[in-house]
């Protein structure tokens, strides 16, 4: 046999679920511990996007059990719409095969290989059957299905579809064995808590190995899910257009204007006038040469960006800022969500946030939290452009360390919504360079910097401030004991003095003999509303003057009293106790207030 007929004896196609089977790290199962992580990341993905696409609050429930040493169990629960029982074989048994690939729009999900990615993973390490059940409503029974893949044919294998009786009125679950560790449950729950972040309406419940975890929604609005639209004519291919005129029953003009998004009447005729093609002639019947003169003549015309309020959903930058707070906690936090922009036709937003202080690493490198259409980007952190745009700022000139990306008690969180992410693999780890989306990026940060900037300013200044006042404060009084004494004249009133170098509203607490005393005293030339708060491990229950509110917060107690004072006069409480503790006042501008805890300075 001659080697050509040698070599085409052992040609022959393969499927797809046969290349993902030998190449299962490029969807991200490249490690029996990552492909845990990816596997809870795409059922919470699709669990997520179908809530949505129904208008129901998500509830979504997680469960990993270690069942040998060697073996786990995953299990991820949602109150979505369900699955109809004959396409659930085909959802989780078959790759390439999904709802949203055609559609121009911003879902978390598009090309429909993610989870029955992780059906044909569990099948290769342990052989166990995928699990499935679903129910598509109260009045429909649930069913139960055990799936496998057929790689050879990449089509579903029910071994098992019987009715299911199921407390859930809607909803879908599926689990899934593997062959793996718990070794990478820290950035599982990093996974669980940053989703809970970029996704405030959802609520999130995992028990992972006995170890309980509940992420509580911050929002009760319902997200509404991004329309489909139209192909833009600038990110449009010569194949996608070739195929699209062939399948049109339109004529060429009428084909422009209801095939591609944006495009009028006088945008179609610009187009057919600089193709030299009359708008009567049918679609279909255009030869690849006109196609191509067409789609050059496409490229030419002044065409309004596609309409982004309709086929994406940022997260807001309220909703941003209600997420980090309810999962960290900081000293500062804002966010910014910048205007639609477009790259090769596709539209896109940027939000970005940054969060400062509070209990973030002092000296480690920031906390850099990456998201595209909402879904946390855990990997390949080095090879993405929302890190090549960090730390190409220049973060000195907001006062922030620098070693490439900033260094300190500093939290940056970046989200790419589009209708076309340009991750950088199949496995969604990274966003490619794209210089547009680089842009909006830096420009975003860089607003956030310089309100950065001046929260640390302000801060710096009211430190340096207080400072003066605690020095005021603490010398005067023991100046003018010394000076009493030496002179044998009763301590002179030193209120005048304070007064002259405050100008301000002061709250002491000083502990002596046993008694804390809590005192507000108003330096400034109007009467004042004001609260004070004192939280402190003695009971200030015998306070006098009582307290207008006090609660037990552990074993702390909060004491509030509401008072007015008038210029140039002060208020007192007192009550028996340790002093330890704090005090604040509410109800002035930061700027005129002084707050000093003289037990903190002898």
């Amino acid at each position: 046999m001659a080697i050509a007929e040698k070599l085409a004896s052992q040609q022959k196609s393969i499927s797809v679920a046969e290349f993902f089977e030998k190449n299962k790290h490029l969807l991200g199962f490249d490690s029996p511990t990552r492909g845990i992580i990816t596997t809870i990341k795409e059922a919470i993905d699709n669990s997520l996007d179908a809530c949505e696409e129904a208008e129901v609050l998500p509830d979504i429930w997680v469960s990993i059990t270690k069942l040998t040493k060697e073996t786990i169990r995953i299990a991820v629960e949602d109150n979505g719409p369900g699955i109809v029982p004959d396409n659930v074989p085909y959802v989780f048994g078959k790759l390439l095969y999904g709802s949203r690939f055609h559609q121009i729009r911003q879902s978390r999900g598009q090309q429909g290989i993610g989870i029955s990615a992780a059906v044909l993973f569990a099948q290769l390490t342990t052989g166990v059957p995928a699990r499935v059940i679903s129910r598509t409503g109260a009045d429909k029974p649930a069913y139960l299905f055990d799936l496998m893949i057929r790689t050879e044919k990449n089509e579903p294998e029910i071994i098992r579809k019987e009715e299911y009786n199921w407390d859930r009125t809607h909803g879908t679950r599926i689990e899934l064995e593997f062959t793996g560790s718990l070794a990478a449950k820290r950035r599982l729950i990093d996974y669980l808590k940053y989703t809970a972040v970029v996704n405030p309406h959802a609520r999130i419940q995992a028990d992972i190995d006995g170890e309980w975890h509940s992420f509580e929604r911050v929002s009760d609005e319902i997200i509404v899910s991004p329309q489909a639209i139209a192909p833009h004519p600038y990110g449009i291919e010569f194949g996608t257009l070739k195929r699209m005129a062939a399948i049109s029953k339109d004529n060429v003009h009428e084909f422009l204007i209801t095939g591609f998004s944006r495009v009028g009447l006088k945008s179609a005729d610009q187009m057919l006038k600089i193709a030299g093609i009359k708008g009567t002639r049918k679609a279909k019947g255009l030869s690849s040469e006109h196609l191509k003169t067409l789609l050059a003549a496409m490229q030419e015309v002044d065409v309004p960006p596609p309409p982004a309020s309709l086929c994406l959903s940022p997260i807001t930058e309220e909703m941003i800022v209600q997420g980090l707070e309810k999962e960290f906690e900081l000293d500062f936090v804002k966010a910014r969500t910048r205007k639609a922009q477009v790259f090769s036709g596709h539209p896109f937003i940027v939000e970005a946030a940054i969060g400062y202080g509070g209990k973030l690493d002092q000296e480690g490198q920031a906390l850099l939290l990456r998201f595209a259409n909402r879904v946390p980007l855990l990997y390949q952190q080095g090879a993405c452009a929302v890190t090549n745009a960090i730390a190409g700022i220049n973060w000195r000139s907001y006062n922030i360390s620098q070693q490439s990306l900033p260094i300190g008690p500093i939290l940056l969180l970046v989200h790419v919504a589009s209708t076309n992410v340009p991750f950088t693999s199949e496995s969604k780890d990274a966003i490619a360079a794209i210089p547009e989306i680089e842009k909006e990026i830096t420009l975003a940060l860089q607003d956030l910097g310089r309100e950065l900037k001046n929260f640390i300013n302000k801060r710096d200044r009211n430190k340096l401030a207080e400072d003066r006042a605690r020095a005021v404060c603490s010398i005067i009084p023991d100046i003018a004991t010394k000076v009493a004494e030496i002179v044998e004249l009763p301590p002179p009133d030193i209120s005048p003095i304070e007064g002259q170098i405050m100008r301000r509203v002061v709250a002491k607490k000083k502990t002596e003999d046993g008694m804390v005393g809590v005192s507000v005293t108003n330096y400034t030339r109007k009467p004042i509303e004001v609260m004070v708060y004192s939280l402190s491990e003695d009971n200030q229950e015998e306070a006098v003057p009582k307290p207008d509110f006090i609660d037990v917060i552990g074993s702390e107690f909060n004491a509030v009293w509401r008072i007015t004072i008038e210029p140039e006069s002060a208020w007192k409480a007192t009550y028996p106790g340790k002093g330890r503790g704090t005090i604040d006042i509410r109800g002035v501008d930061e700027k005129m207030k002084v707050v000093v805890d003289l037990d903190g300075i002898y």
